[in-house]
């Protein structure tokens, strides 16, 4: 067996199923929360809407790639979540978080051993392996952020 689908099943843990690294993951820390919620800034962290968009934006632009479009995404527009103003606009930014990921894992696990070992678009971003592992290290980082931020606003829950 190659290389593809175990990796395809670890980026589809973090995002949507699974709960072996963290005891959950995006789909399930997102679920609940409302769009009131999903806004609400606390101190100067991210909002649990802005992580959600910031994480869809480059799986977005790397499924691009996959699908033989260019990479465009630039670290600087990562954050430039449009305004949030009602459950529709929450719904529609999950949505398209958990189908992005789910196109994302279906390319990924068709990838051949040797198409992993290739240069993703220019050489100085490395393989497609190593970009496809970032984004799942890059998944749990907000992960971790997400959960926390769901306990801060949600205080009774660590009291109860």
């Amino acid at each position: 067996m190659g290389q593809a689908k175990p990796l395809a099943d670890r980026f589809r843990e973090v995002i949507l199923t699974g709960r072996w690294i963290a005891n959950t993951n995006f789909q399930d820390q997102l679920a609940e929360v409302t769009w009131e919620q999903a806004i609400q800034q606390v101190g100067t962290f991210n909002t649990l809407a802005a992580l959600t968009f910031h994480v869809n934006y480059y799986i977005a632009g790397i499924l691009n790639v996959f699908k033989g479009g260019s990479l465009d995404i630039r670290d600087k527009y990562s954050f430039d979540l449009p305004p949030i103003q009602s459950p529709e606009d929450w719904e529609t930014l999950r949505t398209a978080l958990w189908d992005n990921a789910a196109q994302f894992a279906q390319y990924v696990e068709r990838l051949s051993d040797e198409q992993l070992a290739d240069v993703f678009v220019e050489e100085k971003y490395g393989t497609y392996l190593r970009n496809i592992e970032g984004m799942i290290e890059h998944s749990y980082y907000h992960l971790g952020q997400v959960v926390l931020l769901k306990k801060m606003l949600q205080p009774e829950k660590l009291n109860g």
